[in-house]
This record gives C-alpha cells, sequence and structure tokens, in this order.
C-alpha cells in the first residue's frame, strides 16, 4: 500500500523531445482532431434534422458517430495539451478517467457493430420480418444494452487495474492511458486477475467478430441470389461501409495487442497507439459518406440549410 500511494501522476510517451517537432505533432494532432469533429458531428446532424434517415440503421450509425467522437476526445487533447506545453503528466484521476472512458466507447463500438450487422442480415435475408424485429424500441433497446454492459465492464476492468499497486515505475510506454502498459508497473502477482478481465474482453471481441462474420457469409449467399444486377449492387452498397468500419476496428485493435511491446518507450509502440485510437474515428464518416448515397443526398440539403441560417 505504502509503493501505491507513491503514485500521484503517470508519465505519458511523448512524440519527440524536440521543441519544433512536439509543436509540428500539436499541429498534426489538431488537424486529424478537428477533422474527426467535423466529420462526425455532420453524421449525428445529418441524421438527427433529415427525417428520412430515422430508420435503424442510420439510428445505429448515429451512435457509432457518437461513440467514434467520444472515443478520440477522450484521447487526443491531452497529447496535444502536453506537446503544447512541453509535458509528459496526466493526473492519478485523469488516468483513470480516460481509460474507463476509451473501454467504454471501444467495447460499445464492438458490440454496436455486431448490431449493425445483425441489422443488415434482417434487411437482406428476411427483409419480410426487417419492421418487426427492428422496430424503433428494439433498436433503442439494443443500444442501451451495448451501452450499459460496457459501462459495467469498463468500471469492473478499470477499477481491478488501479487496485493494484504500482511500484516498477509511472511511465506509461503509449500516449494515452492504457491497460496493458499500466499492468507492466504493477508489482503484485495480482495482475493475474486483470489478465482474466483482458481475456474475457478478448473472448468477447472474438465472438462478436464470429458473429459478423457468419452473419455475412449469410448475406452474400442472399446477395447472389438477386436476379437483378442493380438489385445486387445495391445490397452490396448497403454492406460495404459497414465492412469496411468493422475490419478497420479490428485489425487496427488485433494490431495494437498483438504486436509485443516493448519494455521501453519506442516509435512503434506510438505508431500502433495512433493506428488503433486515432485513424478509426476519424475515417468512419469518410467511410459512410463516401460510399452512402442517402448521406451525401442529405449532406448537400443540410450545408445549405446551414449557410443560409448563419446569413
Amino acid at each position: 500500500m505504502s509503493n501505491r500511494t507513491t503514485v500521484t501522476t503517470f508519465l505519458l510517451l511523448e512524440f519527440s523531445d524536440v521543441r519544433e517537432l512536439q509543436i509540428l505533432h500539436f499541429g498534426v494532432f489538431l488537424v486529424i482532431y478537428l477533422a474527426a469533429l467535423m466529420g462526425n458531428l455532420l453524421i449525428i446532424s445529418v441524421i438527427t434534422l433529415d427525417r428520412h434517415l430515422h430508420t435503424p440503421m442510420y439510428f445505429l450509425l448515429r451512435n457509432l458517430a457518437i461513440l467514434d467522437l467520444g472515443s478520440i476526445t477522450v484521447t487526443i487533447p491531452k497529447s496535444m495539451v502536453n506537446s503544447l506545453m512541453n509535458s509528459r503528466v496526466i493526473s492519478y484521476p485523469g488516468c483513470v478517467t480516460q481509460l474507463f472512458l476509451f473501454v467504454v466507447f471501444i467495447v460499445t463500438e464492438i458490440v454496436l457493430l455486431t448490431i449493425m450487422a445483425y441489422d443488415r442480415y434482417v434487411a437482406i435475408c428476411q427483409p419480410l420480418h426487417y419492421e418487426r424485429v427492428m422496430n424503433r424500441k428494439a433498436c433503442i433497446q439494443m443500444a442501451a444494452s451495448a451501452w450499459t454492459s460496457s459501462i459495467v465492464y469498463s468500471a469492473l476492468h478499470t477499477g481491478n487495474t488501479f487496485r493494484l499497486p504500482f511500484c516498477q515505475s509511472n511511465v506509461i510506454h503509449q500516449f494515452f492511458c492504457e491497460i496493458p502498459q499500466l499492468l507492466k508497473l504493477t508489482c503484485s502477482e495480482a495482475y493475474l486477475s486483470e489478465v482474466g478481465f483482458i481475456a474475457f474482453g478478448v473472448f468477447i471481441g472474438v465472438n462478436c467478430f464470429v458473429f459478423i462474420f457468419v452473419s455475412y457469409v449469410q448475406i452474400f449467399r442472399a446477395v447472389l441470389r438477386i436476379p437483378s444486377e442493380q438489385g445486387r449492387h445495391k445490397a452490396f452498397s448497403t454492406c460495404l461501409p459497414h465492412l469496411t468500419v468493422v475490419s478497420l476496428l479490428l485489425f487496427t485493435g488485433f494490431f495494437e495487442y498483438l504486436n509485443p511491446t516493448s519494455s521501453s518507450g519506442s516509435n512503434m509502440d506510438l505508431l500502433v497507439g495512433v493506428l488503433y485510437a486515432v485513424v478509426p474515428p476519424v475515417m468512419n464518416p469518410i467511410i459512410y459518406s463516401m460510399r452512402n448515397k442517402e448521406i451525401k443526398a442529405a449532406l448537400k440539403k443540410l450545408i445549405p440549410w446551414i449557410l443560409f441560417t448563419k446569413n
């Protein structure tokens, strides 16, 4: 307990100790953050304001945009402030909060992408039952269950991590607080219980991946049976953005947790962290807006309306 109380702050891994490169990092992350902010806010605004998009698919997409906005807001601003202030410090409560919220957003996003795969499966493979299965009440219940279960899991996960004594060091070899790096700082065998939480999370993630994979096998079989080429193209166009988003999140996540972390901070650790925590929230709005005609049409109506309102 005495060793644990000595850790009141943590030191995050910095991108560079050269002042000019720190300013460059701040500028690059500012552009990335503003792009993610604008993209996800546009998706949320378009779906909220356009009544034609008040469907189950776009209800889930709006939740996805909220999650992307939350996950990137949890990580990037603190790193930007540290670079601007030439600091590496994050407080103990700040690290707890960052870890808790990041796990909530990531786990909820994985579950939500699984629900979206189920939505596409019902829409294409069981179209006659779609309105009954994916009604407004069912969508709200599934989304609420995803958020609630993720909050509970993150609370247990975060609480179990920070009850461990930290006595190895207070240097986190990443630009934000994450569990694998924090576990390297513990000096107690009790960390094995946290490994159990991680194993459970991996088990849930693998089940979600299997469910999505099986859903898309059934979807592709159904699409290939559609007689018209136009019908097949329309079905594929509704599935391709979701499949791209799922692939992006899973590949970057697997790369993060399967990549052997070094005992000392490295550029590879930072690159992997950026791929995992920054790239998906920035790319998801672009992927959906580029491949979705309804989103593009709603954006064309929304942007002139915003300009007219300002004038």
